[in-house]
């Protein structure tokens, strides 16, 4: 048995979703950066999150920004909506909705 005394590991969180606020909805087949961000996301071994637009069935794309290995998970937050909110400005396209964070660890 090994046992460790005053002494604590550092967790990793790759492979987590965290804490998910609104499910991640990918279309299938889908060709930009979210789908790719989002594994990025999710294999990231710090503090991190994800923020995107909710999925427009209309238009069927969404608008993402990410944060990864940040200081804190609320640095990575904040950062995640910038991201995503400068995306929105940068295609300026309006029927995508407002950025919400999707998820963060």
């Amino acid at each position: 048995m090994l046992s460790s005394t005053g002494m604590s590991m550092a967790e990793s969180l790759a492979g987590s979703k965290g804490h998910i606020r609104f499910p991640v909805y990918l279309a299938p087949g889908s060709t930009g950066g979210c789908g790719k961000h989002y594994r990025e996301y999710v294999a990231a071994r710090g503090h991190s999150a994800y923020a995107m637009t909710p999925f427009n069935w209309a238009t069927e794309f969404t608008i993402c920004g990410i944060s990864l290995n940040a200081p804190s998970q609320q640095a990575a937050e904040s950062k995640a909506m910038q991201s995503c909110q400068a995306a929105r400005k940068q295609w300026k396209v309006s029927t995508a909705g407002a950025c919400g964070l999707a998820a963060s660890k």
